[in-house]
């Protein structure tokens, strides 16, 4: 008998058709002797509906109340997704993120998983009965408050769940086949991935790959968790998550992120303590710097270019022109249209001259590079928005669809 955890996205719990079909493919999965649990999104797209309401009844709604709200989207689906398992004939009790015992830290909205203490869920398992948790959602120990943890939260639970209950594997059950070389919205010609290892795909994921949130991976990472990413509309294998495997392709994937903003601070005086000057105040104000790029200094000054979420790029100019006039710096730009285009591969870290030839590939499209980031295994570019199809395609082309 294994132990299996089952997520399953909002487009697979859209409407009460969907939500039948998920109680099937759990049911066959507790009825061939497994134990189950399984963590639920919001139906469809309820929860930008709900956001959007709020939106409507304040500009600023505050973050408590918005996780208040939030976390009704998960409640509804557990508890659907529950009776649909039991009109099978098979035992079923839902759980909301407090009652499966997930903790996190207080912040609303993007907190953390501290610890899962998942006595009740482990005593749903005991009886004989299927688990069901809300995705996304927790409770903070210090100020008792429900919490929510972002966008994509639901992998994460799924996957920390997994780890706390000593789980065989997590399956994440989407809308796509699996993980593909790149998007196929934006190339047709991508392909689907039978396997990836742990760090490529978060190297992916950090990228803008949608498929897994990142911080689900780190679980999987962390405690070995094999995870499945399959579709929820057939049953054939999708893209396989796990340890690093003796020999891998040069590049795997390619993702492409154009929800990021380029700030420069510039004519920054060339000396010691200011780059700590103006990142310090960024991580204090909770906004997340990704690529930073500074400039050869000439005549005594510099300019520090980095991105940041264009969701936090109101306060991190708020930040940075305050720094600017502590610094004696010239001034602040924000350029919201660019795009970061990454490649992916663990065997980038015994071969020479891929990062040549991903800048020839993009120099032949016409594309130029803005700034570049580089780890063992991933080469990251900034480019003009309007040119990320073309880059994508180009580098598609020329270095996954000519080595397969």
């Amino acid at each position: 008998m294994a132990l299996v955890v089952q997520k399953f996205g909002g487009t697979s719990l859209a409407d009460a058709d969907r939500i039948r079909n998920v109680a099937r493919r759990v049911v066959e999965t507790y009825q061939a002797g497994n134990d189950v649990v399984v963590v639920v999104s919001a139906m469809g797209k309820s929860t930008d509906g709900l956001i959007e309401l709020a939106t409507q009844i304040s500009e600023t709604p505050h973050p408590r109340e918005m996780d208040m709200l939030l976390t009704a989207g998960e409640r509804i689906s557990m508890a659907l997704v529950a009776m649909a398992i039991e009109a099978r004939d098979v035992p079923a009790v839902s759980f909301t993120g407090s009652q499966a015992g997930i903790l996190t830290t207080a912040e609303h909205g993007k907190a953390e998983i501290l610890d899962i203490r998942a006595f009740r869920v482990r005593e749903c398992l005991d009886e004989g009965k299927v688990a069901i948790v809300a995705g996304f959602q927790g409770v903070s120990p210090d100020s008792k408050d429900v919490t929510t943890l972002g966008r994509g939260g639901s992998d994460a639970t799924a996957v920390a769940l997994a780890a706390s209950l000593g789980a065989d594997l997590c399956e994440i059950y989407t809308d796509v086949d699996g993980v593909f070389t790149a998007d196929p919205r934006a190339v047709p010609s991508a392909t689907k991935l039978d396997e990836l290892t742990f760090t490529e795909m978060l190297e992916l994921a950090n990228a803008g790959a949608g498929v897994l949130m990142a911080r689900s991976v780190e679980f999987g990472i962390r405690y070995n968790i094999p995870i499945h990413v399959r579709s929820s509309f057939h049953d054939r294998e999708g893209t396989w998550v796990k340890e690093e495997t003796m020999e891998e392709p040069i590049i795997r994937g390619i993702a492409h992120d154009d929800s990021e903003a380029k700030l420069t601070v510039k004519g920054v005086p060339d000396q010691p303590g200011v780059a700590a000057a103006v990142f310090e105040p960024m991580g204090a104000a909770g906004v997340n710097v990704d690529m930073i790029v500074q400039n050869i200094s000439s005549q005594g000054v510099t300019d520090i270019s980095f991105t940041v979420p264009l969701s936090s790029a109101t306060i991190a100019v708020e930040v940075a022109e305050k720094v600017a006039a502590e610094i004696g710096a010239d001034g602040v730009d924000l350029d919201p249209d660019i795009s970061k285009i990454t490649i992916v591969g663990a065997g980038m870290k015994s071969e020479s001259g891929v990062a040549a030839k991903m800048f020839r590939i993009l120099s032949d499209a016409d594309v130029n590079i803005e700034m570049i980031s580089t780890s063992t295994i991933r080469i990251s570019c900034v480019v003009r928005g309007d040119d990320t199809e073309a880059a994508v395609e180009a580098l598609h082309r020329g270095l996954i669809e000519v080595a397969s």
